[in-house]
C-alpha cells in the first residue's frame, strides 16, 4: 500500500470514530480496527456511546470478566468471591460511552426499561376493588419496573411517592453500576 492510500485509509478510519478509539487504547486491548468490531467491552462503549445490549459489533464474551469483576466490586462483594453467579446472571450494555451492568435477581427488572406510567395499569385497579384502602400496593401487582409506590385510596389506585428514578437511556438507575476498566 502506497503511502497516499495508507493515509486516505487512516482518514476513513478516523471518520468512523474507531481510529480515535484505538488511539486511546492499549495495544493487544481487543480492538479489531480492520472490520470495525470489538472484543473489549470498554473500547466497545466507548464507540458506540449508548445501546440497550451489544450488538453485532461486540464479539467479546456475553459477560466479560472484567466487567462481572467491577459488577461485583460495585455490589460489594469480597475479591475473592466466585464470579460464576454474576457472570450467569447478569447483563451489560453502553451508556454515554461508558459500560453499566445490572445482576438480574431479587426481582431486579435489568432488561425493562423503569414504568414511568402515572395511570394506573387495570391490575392496580383490580387489585383496590378487592382491597379499598390498602395503604401499599405490592409490587406483585404494580411490577418491579415502576418507579412510583402505590397505594389504594378507597377503590382507586393512587401514586404515594416516586421512589426511584430512570437513567437517560430510560432504565432504573439504582440498580445499574457504572463499570470502570481495571488499572493496568
Amino acid at each position: 500500500m502506497g503511502i497516499l492510500a495508507a493515509r486516505r485509509a487512516r482518514s476513513e478510519l478516523w471518520a468512523t470514530g474507531v481510529l480515535a478509539v484505538a488511539a486511546q487504547t492499549p495495544l493487544g486491548a481487543g480492538v479489531a480496527l480492520s472490520e470495525g468490531h470489538f472484543d473489549d467491552p470498554f473500547a466497545y462503549c466507548e464507540a458506540v456511546g449508548t445501546i440497550d445490549a451489544p450488538d453485532a459489533r461486540y464479539t467479546g464474551a456475553a459477560m466479560p470478566d472484567p466487567v462481572a469483576r467491577g459488577l461485583m466490586a460495585a455490589l460489594g462483594q469480597p475479591a475473592g468471591a466466585p464470579t460464576e453467579p454474576v457472570l450467569r446472571n447478569s447483563i451489560w450494555r453502553c451508556l454515554d460511552g461508558k459500560v453499566y451492568a445490572c445482576t438480574i435477581g431479587a426481582n431486579l427488572p435489568c432488561a425493562e426499561k423503569a414504568d414511568q406510567q402515572r395511570e394506573p395499569a387495570p391490575a392496580l385497579a383490580d387489585f383496590c376493588r378487592q382491597n379499598p384502602g390498602a395503604e401499599a400496593i405490592p409490587m406483585a401487582v404494580t411490577g418491579h419496573a415502576t418507579v412510583f409506590a402505590w397505594r389504594c385510596a378507597g377503590e382507586r389506585p393512587a401514586i404515594v411517592r416516586q421512589f426511584a428514578q430512570p437513567d437517560a437511556a430510560g432504565y432504573l438507575a439504582n440498580i445499574w453500576y457504572v463499570i470502570e476498566p481495571a488499572a493496568p
